[in-house]
């Protein structure tokens, strides 16, 4: 597979990790299935035998693995240095339309059940938004909230491109996914960021807060300076499942992050429940997000 082209890039950073520390889950999908296991769509009840094909205990194992890796080494210190490297966006200059081709690329050739490419699956997020005639910047955001998983086609190992995000520089809260996984990260004992505020203060608002890296931060760090508030609320926080389904940090959360979470739940069920196995025709369906995308965005992006 692609990712494991980049491996070795990952050694430089921490030259102990092992390959199996990079990339332990069989396809990307298997996070996002997990997601589906913990919060099934209330209005579709699914026999067991109709989620993908997988043989449970080895998905649920590369899953665990994923998350003990994960929240070992999300620390505050990692973060920095991922935002040191790749928010100088230096590493191509593509338009949006050339990113998506550029994450079609990577093709999970192990998933077993629906075929469909990167490209796909965010048009069907995207038009499910927009039959439900929702204005069209909230309708392009669901074209392009995955679009920060370029990052595995940059090296970065599965654990700093998915998963569940969370606050670093205070305490890990129990209720996220996995949490006796965070006895191994060095934050957890570190009394810089082992309290209920850590470095923060209370409802010092998310936008004082550092959350774990992965593709939510990183794209929203793209487009910034680009889509409405709301667009860029479910972009850079639509991963935040403790916060989002937990309420799990209000106590950073101040009155605006409230009021711009409602956005974010309502984007929720568009990204987890709109995923089905007929393909929409991304031929036909490419002038109007062509439209879209250049109403909002210049030409070319630096990624």
């Amino acid at each position: 597979m692609l990712l494991n082209i980049f491996l070795n890039l990952n050694s430089l950073f921490n030259p102990f990790m092992k390959n199996s520390d990079l990339n332990p889950l069989s396809s990307l999908e298997d996070w996002e299935d997990d997601i589906l296991r913990r919060y099934p769509d209330p209005e579709i009840t699914k026999k067991k035998d109709e989620y993908r094909n997988y043989n449970d205990s080895h998905r649920d194992s590369t899953v665990r693995e994923f998350y003990r890796l994960n929240h070992k080494y999300q620390t505050y210190d990692f973060v920095s240095a991922k935002e040191d490297e790749f928010l100088s966006f230096n590493k191509r200059e593509m338009s949006i339309w050339d990113a998506l081709d550029y994450l079609n690329t990577l093709v999970d050739e192990s998933d077993p059940d629906i075929e469909l490419d990167q490209l796909q699956h965010l048009l069907q997020t995207s038009e499910a938004i927009r039959k439900d005639g929702h204005p069209d910047w909230f309708v392009l955001t669901g074209l392009l909230h995955d679009l920060g998983k370029v990052l595995c086609l940059f090296g970065e190992p599965q654990w700093a491109v998915v998963g569940d995000t969370f606050p670093v520089g205070c305490s890990y809260s129990s209720k996220i996914v996995y949490p006796e996984f965070f006895c191994e990260n060095p934050d957890f004992s570190d009394e810089r960021y082992n309290t209920k505020f850590g470095i923060y203060s209370e409802n010092c608002g998310l936008q004082n807060v550092k959350m774990s890296w992965g593709h939510d931060e990183y794209l929203y760090q793209i487009l910034r300076d680009y889509l409405p508030k709301p667009a860029l609320y479910m972009i850079r926080y639509h991963s935040f499942y403790a916060q989002h389904r937990e309420g799990a940090y209000e106590h950073l959360m101040n009155d605006e992050d409230r009021e711009y979470f409602k956005w974010v739940k309502l984007f929720n069920p568009y990204d987890l429940y709109s995923k089905a196995p007929v393909p929409p025709d991304s031929k036909a369906l490419r002038p109007y997000y062509e439209g879209l995308i250049s109403k909002y965005l210049p030409e070319k992006l630096l990624f």
